[in-house]
């Protein structure tokens, strides 16, 4: 048994008035139709134990995914000896070349994240799940092949690949929490989403140094790498396999009222540009998408050069360096899930997102200012403080664009979002390796802590309208009524 739509919804282009009704929960319109979803009791509302199986299925491809992007950065410079002959000469040029192993994640995003918002409302999850798995595969065996030192441009192709599976998994965590999981559970199922996503940037901070020694021996270097190419293949080829077979689109009965409401709406069958238009129209919501974009671009910058900001102030220190970047991704794992308790249980999202802000700016500053100390026990709980709140903002900021957003589509509006971010991690990479070799690592650092707050400020102007738990509360009134 399928969920269906029923086919009271207006046509978008007939009348203009009916697309606001839609999208205002306070309408008369929409309390008539939430009265008339709760009398009729065609659709029941049922979580169903397989929405865990359906979130760890989801956790696992995004755990392999996101391992995949940082995996060879964090051995930045072991990665540069072994790639030398097909590196650039020039030492600038040869370091930017390795930055965009993480950087074309971001920058396959931005023009395709918009085809896959549009394929996830028309074809729903299971599609883009299959999609992303596959690629995702595809990338991870090309890059067995990719281990000789002439072979850095098969490489990129590979990694291109896999960044054009991460089309399909930063944008599902807040449309899986919306159709599988109730409304008690919604945010905590969103922080586990992105939790997954977190501890595969973890295990590619800390495996990589330990499977890839730092000889200078190429042919060591290779065996290292095709050691762990071809582990990394067996792992995405399993998860794309359990994918196939275990992975459902929807349950046969919605979650939660809201769920029931989005559905019966049915704003995914609209044209996904008057969708665009209309999340764009939403002053909160572009504010929110380029904060959102200004503080996760900061984190993707320091991600991605941690090897070169540790290493100019700790020489050899490579294994430590893998080991920074686990400290800032499982402090981060658990503001995640913090943060996702802390919503489900207050429901104060802006206040929220504000104060992980706040603290992310602060551990920023932390992490700045401590690392010419000289006492690496000290960068491990500055990065520790840095990670539990920038990581933390990361769900925060999703579960806050859903609910001013709604009933939009969740993923159109988490893709717009991970847009803002790809494009500001881009920007901000590329200008902290800039700032790295002109001036100094602490300049750059600087920099990112400078944006932050400007972040923060603008975060200010957000205006909290809660369109989701209106909706909730109009349903339920109109029950007990």
């Amino acid at each position: 048994m399928h969920f269906r739509k029923t086919s009271t919804k207006p046509a978008v282009a007939a009348n203009q008035e009916g697309d606001e009704a839609k999208l205002n929960p306070d309408s008369d319109t929409n309390k008539n139709e939430t009265s008339q979803l709760d009398d009729s009791k065609v659709h029941p509302l049922n979580v169903f134990k397989r929405r865990w199986i359906v979130l760890t299925l989801f956790c696992f491809f995004s755990m392999s995914n996101a391992y995949q992007w940082i995996h060879l950065n964090i051995v930045a410079n072991i990665i540069e000896t072994y790639y030398n002959a097909s590196l650039p000469t020039d030492e600038y040029q040869r370091e930017l070349a390795v930055d965009w192993l993480s950087m074309v994640y971001m920058l396959a995003y931005i023009p395709l994240i918009f085809p896959a918002s549009w394929l996830l409302d028309r074809k729903g999850l299971r599609v883009i799940i299959i999609c992303g798995t596959l690629l995702n595969c595809v990338g991870a065996w090309l890059k067995c092949i990719s281990a000789s030192p002439d072979r850095f441009w098969l490489l990129m192709i590979a990694q291109t690949i896999c960044g054009i599976a991460q089309i399909f998994v930063l944008e599902v965590p807040p449309r899986l929490a919306a159709v599988w999981f109730g409304p008690n559970e919604v945010s905590t199922a969103t922080s586990i989403g992105v939790f997954g996503n977190q501890v595969g940037v973890a295990i590619g901070f800390l495996v990589p140094p330990v499977i890839i020694t730092e000889s200078g021996v190429v042919e060591e270097i290779g065996q290292d790498l095709s050691h762990m190419f071809y582990g990394t293949a067996g792992v995405t080829t399993a998860l794309f396999l359990l994918c196939l077979v275990g992975f459902q689109k929807q349950p046969p009965e919605p979650p939660s009222r809201a769920q029931m409401l989005a559905l019966q709406a049915g704003l995914g069958t609209d044209n996904y540009l008057v969708t665009l238009f209309r999340l764009l129209k939403n002053w909160s919501y572009t504010l929110l998408m380029v904060t959102y974009g200004m503080n996760t671009g900061s984190y993707y910058a320091i991600s991605t050069l941690l090897n070169t900001v540790v290493l100019k102030y700790f020489p050899g220190y490579q294994k430590e360096v893998g080991e920074i970047g686990l400290t800032i991704i499982i402090s981060g794992v658990g503001g995640s899930i913090v943060a996702g308790l802390w919503l489900d249980k207050t429901k104060t999202f802006k206040s929220t997102t504000l104060m992980m802000y706040l603290l992310s700016l602060g551990g920023m500053i932390a992490f700045t200012f401590t690392l010419d100390l000289n006492k690496i026990w000290v960068i491990f709980i500055s990065a520790g403080v840095l990670g539990f709140f920038m990581t933390g903002y990361l769900p925060v900021g999703f579960e806050f664009a859903v609910e001013i957003t709604f009933p939009e589509p969740e993923g159109t509006s988490s893709g717009l979002m991970n847009a803002s971010a790809q494009v500001f991690g881009i920007l901000f990479t590329i200008g902290m390796r800039t700032v790295v070799n002109q001036a100094s690592v602490f300049a750059a650092n600087l920099s990112i802590c400078i944006a932050l707050l400007i972040g923060l400020i603008l975060t200010c102007f957000v205006r909290a309208n809660y369109r989701r738990q209106k909706a909730e509360m109009q349903v339920n009134y109109s029950r007990l009524s």
